[in-house]
C-alpha cells in the first residue's frame, strides 16, 4: 500500500497533535521529517544493518539525560522513514496505524524511554 508523500506527511502531523497538550511545550523546537529511507548514517547510528528494518530514528539528547548547563545545541529530531512503513502495510488504515506507532515510538524515546518500556507500552 502507497500514499502519496503529501497524505503521509499529513498522517505524520495528525499522529504528533495525538499526544496530550501537556506534553507540546516539551516537544517545541524538534524537527520532524519525512524521508523515504534510511542512509548508511542512519544505519551506523543504531547499528542496524538493513535499512528495511528502520522505521523512525529520534536524533537528540534524551530529555532525562539535560542538564541546565547543557550548551544549546541544534534541535532535536525525529525522522519517519515512508518507504519502510509503507513496504510493510498491507492497507492505508495499516499505514495510519503504523505511523501513529512510529510517531509515539520516537517521542518516547525523547522523554527517555528505552526499547524495553517501548516494548511494554506497545510501541516496539
Amino acid at each position: 500500500m502507497r500514499v502519496s508523500p503529501r497524505e503521509f506527511r499529513t498522517l505524520v502531523v495528525e499522529a504528533l497533535a495525538e499526544i496530550p497538550q501537556a506534553f507540546h511545550v516539551y516537544l517545541e523546537g524538534m524537527a520532524v521529517d519525512v524521508e523515504p529511507m534510511p542512509g548508511a548514517r542512519d544505519l551506523d547510528d543504531t547499528g542496524l544493518d538493513d535499512a528495511r528494518d528502520l522505521l523512525g530514528l529520534y536524533q537528540g539528547r534524551p530529555l532525562t539525560e539535560r542538564s541546565v548547563e547543557d550548551p544549546v545545541g541544534l534541535p532535536d529530531r525525529i525522522v519517519i522513514y515512508q518507504g519502510n512503513i509503507q513496504r510493510i502495510c498491507r492497507t492505508r488504515r495499516q499505514i495510519v496505524q503504523q505511523i501513529r506507532t512510529t510517531v509515539l515510538h520516537e517521542v518516547g524515546h525523547h522523554f527517555g524511554m528505552d526499547e524495553e518500556m517501548l516494548d511494554e507500552l506497545g510501541y516496539g
